[in-house]
């Protein structure tokens, strides 16, 4: 196979190797790319290829771009499972201001169901020196840890608008700046992020790291899944508190009122390119730090879309923008006093077939050399409270800042 050019297409090949151990143990570097659950899924260095996307035609951008990628390069896949063969790990901004990026790495190594292999990228692979794992020295917040007043007065602001009738909810959200003595590398968040929250999804893409509770899509075969989450809640300082909370949570009109509305949105977006779309009965949700109302969506795709085709429909949920979404996102440009990037929108991975996983980049931090930033945020309903929404903001920072911590 040869591309255009009529040079030598690059050969991407997939073997199946014995079981690597932990995967995000083997990350050789600090650049590293990983979405990581449960100890299945894939872990990535070296980039062939990159690039970027602004705009509101970004994922179009990208799913064009992915094709003519794939239409350009010479593939043997002996595994033949969804993550094997050519993958590119991506990261989308909120808005449509922000910077979109996807990476193909050089070297990915992967675990689904009992199953392992590896995908390189060009010539056999070396063997790549494994760098120390670093931890943070000397970091120093540079931004209050607590919710500040305006922002306090923000949510007021939120709750008068909905009460108004101008919008059903909103979700605002708040950032921490951070820098450290050195470099943070990502590999020690993500390690202390995956043994804490196992079953959120750990995801490290182009310096943004994170472990997410919200899966916004995920597309294997003709099987497609969310798991839509809102409304939140502290853990109690023991297991009959914990009760009493979660019992709360479960009863709140508030939390149940915020989770309908996201649900609402995630189904009615599927259903514009899927068929049997269904919705679980909400449930409890239990992390380490705070306990959530949770949703399994599911439904088969009926028109051949990809996973960042439904990516595209999907963004933003109600979730992380808030309902209706036009009114939503005029809201949050207008009270929001920080610039989102790329938290709260898509990240994640996809395949030559289609396939792919995609969270939504929650409980993450933005990394830059020394440089860190940290973001929360909260769902904002008509019976919001301004303290309780601090809170509750303070607590979804927890995750980060306790990784950090040495």
């Amino acid at each position: 196979m040869t591309t255009a050019e009529g040079t030598h297409a690059p050969v991407v090949t997939t073997v199946a190797v014995p079981d690597p151990g932990a995967l995000l143990d083997g990350l050789p570097v600090p650049g590293a790319l990983a979405w990581v659950r449960e100890g299945d899924g894939l872990v990535g260095w070296g980039e062939a290829a990159r690039a970027e996307f602004r705009g509101p035609g970004r994922f179009r951008q990208a799913q064009a771009w992915w094709q003519r990628y794939l239409a350009a390069v010479a593939v043997v896949d002996e595994v033949g499972v969804p993550g094997s063969g050519p993958v590119a790990f991506g990261s989308f901004a909120f808005d449509d201001a922000g910077a979109s990026v996807l990476v193909v790495p050089q070297h990915v190594v992967g675990r689904r169901d009992g199953r392992s292999w590896r995908t390189t990228i060009g010539p056999a692979p070396s063997v790549t020196a494994m760098e120390p794992v670093t931890a943070p020295r000397g970091l120093r917040y540079r931004t209050a840890l607590h919710a500040p007043a305006g922002w306090r007065a923000a949510v007021a602001d939120a709750v008068r608008r909905i009460h108004a009738g101008q919008l059903g909810k909103v979700v605002l959200a708040k950032a921490v700046d951070a820098q450290a003595e050195t470099p943070v590398d990502p590999r020690w968040l993500l390690a202390r992020l995956a043994d804490r929250y196992g079953d959120c999804w750990t995801f490290a893409v182009d310096g943004l790291v994170g472990a997410t509770p919200e899966l916004l899509v995920r597309r294997l075969g003709t099987e497609v899944r969310s798991r839509v989450l809102a409304g939140t809640i502290t853990r109690g300082d023991d297991a009959q508190e914990d009760h009493l909370l979660a019992q709360a949570l479960a009863t709140s009109s508030k939390d149940l009122d915020e989770h309908r509305f996201a649900v609402d949105s995630v189904t009615a977006s599927l259903r514009e390119c899927c068929s049997e779309v269904t919705a679980s009965a909400p449930y409890l949700l239990p992390l380490a730090n705070v306990q959530h109302l949770a949703t399994d969506v599911r439904g088969r795709v009926a028109d051949e879309a990809s996973a960042l085709d439904l990516v595209a429909a999907l963004h933003p949920t109600a979730a992380v923008a808030g309902t209706p979404t036009r009114d939503a996102l005029a809201v949050i440009a207008e009270l929001e006093d920080v610039d989102r990037g790329r938290y709260a929108g898509p990240v994640g991975w996809l395949d030559a077939a289609g396939d792919g996983e995609w969270g939504i980049a929650l409980r993450c931090a933005a990394l830059d050399g020394d440089r860190l930033r940290l973001y929360a945020g909260c769902g904002i309903v008509g019976e919001s409270d301004p303290e309780a929404e601090a809170a509750e903001w303070e607590a979804k920072l927890l995750p980060i800042r306790q990784a950090l911590t040495v």
